[in-house]
């Protein structure tokens, strides 16, 4: 038996009330500090000689039904204006907490019809987002639809969003193409085709050739080239890897790149697009074991604009995901003005994937928890419905 489990003399939970439990872990002796650090849920206390560990362990409330929440959204909703009368925080707790596959019927409808569908007031007139343009101010009413759909449709939804605003935002297209697993891309090609009612590849072409952007600017082209290539190139997800093969990329790209004047684009295309993520690490150590450089370096000073953002979003995520999405929610919060789009779209779309890790990276890069990040940057109701995705403070 390890010491630990020897220096632990119990181990029980008590409930408090039906929303949080109460663990105990009693200790003959003082445990090390950084195995079990104090934050908001777990903290030290002393009694007779002992060290009791007690971590609140908070349980999800048992949800109503869909029609419940559907009923009770429509008498929510029935307030008045945008700014009084609306009891946004009740109209937040109906489905702020509810899971991402959660189907809402309408009132008075199918009771079968999905969240994305879904019709609530006064026996089926009024469409939810209707109502939420109604009730919320912008920023709240983005987060909160855009939290209503599945995770794939949300990405479908973000990368459709931003070829239709003002201002192409390729950025925001371009991280959630790239930072995808070959899995998620095809559900996200299925649902932008029944969405939509177009392939995303054809989409993507369209918006990023002509109008917005100059004719034959080889950047735009080449950045374009390079997202075609990783939607329509099937992928390896698992963790398999060829050195050998490695190794000649590695060569591959020093001579497209560094080793010559100018760049060959089209092999890094080729070496982005079709490699795996395990294997594309491989090929970013192989690199540094025989140029002496990193290969994210090389990209840097090979590339430019749109087309190096792309490279580097491939080859960062596979590495450290969560480092590059607390830079990314970083960056879009450390102006004067936070970047609302930004965040509304890393928290909603990284909640139910890695946003635990998320919040420790930023924790750990930027000595702040991520809520509190939040909590600075935003305001009023769409700061208490991002802080409700984000969970505790820790």
């Amino acid at each position: 038996m390890s010491s630990r489990l020897r220096d632990i003399i119990t181990n029980q939970t008590l409930p408090i009330d039906n929303k949080t439990h109460l663990q105990l872990m009693i200790f003959s002796k003082k445990p090390p500090k950084d195995r079990y650090p104090s934050n908001d849920s777990m903290f030290w206390i002393w009694k007779e000689n002992h060290r009791i560990l007690c971590h609140r362990i908070f349980v999800p409330p048992v949800l109503t039904s869909p029609r419940d929440d559907a009923i009770q959204l429509n008498r929510d909703f029935k307030g008045g204006g945008k700014i009084v009368g609306y009891p946004q925080h009740q109209v937040e707790s109906s489905f702020r907490k509810r899971p991402p596959n959660y189907e809402m019927p309408s009132v008075g409808l199918d009771p079968t019809t999905s969240r994305t569908g879904m019709r609530y007031c006064n026996g089926g007139q009024y469409s939810f987002p209707s109502r939420c343009s109604i009730a919320f101010f912008h920023p709240t009413q983005r987060a909160v639809l855009l939290w209503m759909h599945d995770p794939a449709e949300r990405d479908a939804t973000v990368i459709r969003q931003a070829f239709l605003s003002d201002i192409t935002n390729l950025s925001a297209a371009t991280e959630v193409i790239c930072s995808r697993t070959p899995s998620q891309i095809q559900l996200i090609k299925q649902n932008y085709h029944s969405k939509f009612g177009i392939v995303l590849e054809q989409d993507v072409a369209a918006h990023t050739s002509g109008g917005k952007f100059k004719a034959g600017d080889i950047v735009i082209y080449n950045f374009v080239q390079l997202l075609l290539a990783y939607l329509s190139t099937h992928r390896s997800e698992g963790l398999e890897v060829d050195r050998e093969k490695a190794m000649k990329d590695a060569k591959a790209l020093f001579k497209a790149g560094e080793k010559k004047l100018g760049t060959d684009e089209k092999t890094f295309i080729c070496v982005f697009s079709e490699r795996s993520r395990a294997q594309l690490a491989t090929i970013s150590a192989a690199y540094h074991d025989m140029y002496g450089g990193s290969l994210k370096k090389a990209v840097k000073s090979e590339t430019s604009g749109k087309f190096e953002h792309g490279l580097l979003t491939i080859l960062k995520c596979p590495q450290n995901p969560a480092k590059y999405f607390a830079k990314v929610l970083h960056d879009a919060m450390k102006g004067l003005r936070t970047d609302d789009s930004t965040v509304i779209r890393v928290i909603v779309t990284r909640t139910e994937i890695d946003m635990h890790y998320i919040k420790a990276e930023y924790l750990r890069k930027y000595k702040k928890t991520l809520n509190d990040a939040i909590h600075s940057g935003t305001s009023g109701h769409y700061r208490t419905f991002l802080l409700s995705l984000l969970g505790s403070n820790h």
